[in-house]
């Protein structure tokens, strides 16, 4: 199926990241399970929030290291939906399943003092655009995707951005959070705005602008990143990326960009919804309750 029967095993499935991602799984199922009682002030975690922090971690080990992120260096189209699972729909996830007093025990530490400063809403906000922006500005996003170390980097910077601008919606530890309903409503507003330009820019350009999968040179340096041998193979029996894409260029890069901008949105409807839905429970929970700390249970 597109072009995957002639990709190795280890191609497709990375057994090391595969492996690594059931560690994972596992330690998180100790953690909030037979581990608990280890940790200041934990409380029992839901199934349905243990069963979806495995989903996270599956779509994410399949954006990153399986068969999607192959898929993601053969056509525009699934870079993009690599982008939208990795850090539009894995961190709210992670942050909904797991548990705050865990957070507490990660980031309640001296160590991380130094470091508020770089937590701010507004920073988190605009950095996560910017890099997701600039990152697909052609001649960057070209660079960047034959340059392996770098590439594999950025990844994880964005994704910790991403867990900070995520963050700021849906905060787990309530005595941590830094915006009110009415902040994240404009700040929920303010993310879709920002990767707007991008988007469009994608969408509507006249011609292909990425040489990674246009030109089969770059295209072979960048097959370095995930699969295994001399790429130059691949472009001796295949001729390039337009072998596996089944869209011509420049609808396969039209459609991810109407695809991230989608899921984005999608994705913002759903934020919207969980950010409603507690302002009015918190509303109720004042009313019925005078006494009721207001700087307490805002989300």
């Amino acid at each position: 199926m597109m072009g995957l029967e002639y990709f190795s095993f280890s191609d497709l499935w990375s057994p090391v990241a595969l492996v690594f991602t059931m560690a994972v799984g596992v330690l998180y199922t100790f953690v909030v399970g037979p581990w608990r009682m280890h940790f200041k002030d934990s409380e029992p975690v839901p199934i349905r929030k243990q069963v979806v922090f495995l989903i996270a971690l599956a779509l994410l080990y399949l954006a990153q290291a399986g068969p999607i992120s192959l898929l993601g260096h053969l056509m525009f189209s699934f870079h993009m939906l690599v982008m939208a699972i990795s850090y539009f729909i894995v961190p709210p996830l992670f942050l909904y399943s797991i548990p705050g007093w865990f957070w507490k025990w990660l980031f309640d530490r001296k160590f991380w003092r130094p470091f508020r400063p770089l937590t701010h809403p507004l920073l988190s906000l605009f950095l996560l655009n910017l890099l997701f922006s600039v990152y697909h500005i052609p001649a960057i996003h070209d660079w960047i995707m034959v340059h392996t170390t770098i590439h594999a980097w950025f990844y994880v910077v964005m994704f910790i951005v991403a867990m900070l601008n995520w963050w700021h919606v849906y905060c787990p530890v309530p005595e941590w959070v830094r915006v009110r309903p009415i902040g994240k409503v404009a700040y929920i507003f303010g993310n879709g705005l920002l990767l707007t330009p991008a988007c469009v820019l994608i969408i509507f350009a006249g011609s292909p602008l990425f040489a990674v999968y246009n030109d089969p040179q770059v295209w072979a340096q960048a097959m370095q990143y995930c699969v295994s041998g001399d790429p130059a193979q691949l472009l001796a029996q295949f001729e390039g990326p337009q072998f596996f894409n089944l869209l011509k260029p420049r609808d396969d890069q039209q459609l991810g960009g109407i695809l991230m901008k989608f899921i984005q949105e999608f994705m913002n409807i759903w934020a919207l919804a969980v950010v409603f839905i507690q302002w009015y429970r918190h509303d109720r929970k004042k009313e019925d309750t005078p006494e009721w700390d207001d700087a307490a249970r805002v989300i």
